[in-house]
């Protein structure tokens, strides 16, 4: 089984690999989704990593409050996506 882990802080410049190889460190990386602004295509500092779950609690242990790009990131399990309310 897999388990989503948010990434949030990340430098603008970081890159879906750079990531990938940095939670790679602590286990097999799945996926990883970099959020990008719709309009500008701009990275939003912040993604998404899979990892399956035996990897994915030490990786959220070691890599939260660490320097990634001169940044401090917050590293923690992703919460589910709640539904939005229909724009009007």
């Amino acid at each position: 089984m897999s388990k989503s882990i948010y990434v949030g802080n990340l430098p603008w410049s970081a890159t879906e690999e750079e990531v990938a190889n940095l939670f790679a460190e602590h286990g097999t990386v799945q996926s990883v989704k970099l959020v990008t602004d719709r309009e500008t295509g701009r990275a939003r500092g912040f993604g998404f990593v899979e990892m399956d779950d035996a990897t994915a609690t030490a990786a959220v242990e070691a890599l939260d409050n660490s320097n990634f790009g001169g940044r401090t990131l917050r590293v923690n399990e992703a919460r589910p996506r709640t539904p939005r309310a229909p724009r009007m």
